[in-house]
């Protein structure tokens, strides 16, 4: 699946994909509007992706020490760009990895 592709069923559908990783459906409930959704399921995911998703709701939520702290878990640098790029890169990170 592509980022097009996967951005596109955010708008055509009204839940994730289940065989999708968690990581993957908790960025998808993000770029469909519900932050707490994605929160859950980044917490259940109990991996270093989920918690790379983590540090991303909590920068997006304005929360940066808790974002620090969960980028530190997730063994990822801090991201300097803008969200909507951060979304993306992450989005296209785990749909490369298959």
């Amino acid at each position: 699946m592509t980022l097009s592709e996967f951005s596109q069923s955010v708008t055509e559908n009204d839940s994730p994909n289940s065989q999708q990783t968690l990581p993957l459906q908790a960025l998808w409930w993000d770029a469909k509007g519900d932050w707490h959704k994605a929160h859950e399921v980044c917490q259940a995911a109990g991996s270093l992706d989920g918690d790379w998703v983590h540090a991303y709701l909590h920068r997006k939520e304005g929360d940066l020490g808790n974002a620090s702290y969960w980028y530190s878990r997730s063994k990822q640098p801090v991201f300097k760009g803008s969200l909507e790029d951060e979304w993306a890169a992450l989005a296209e990170n785990f749909l490369s990895a298959g």
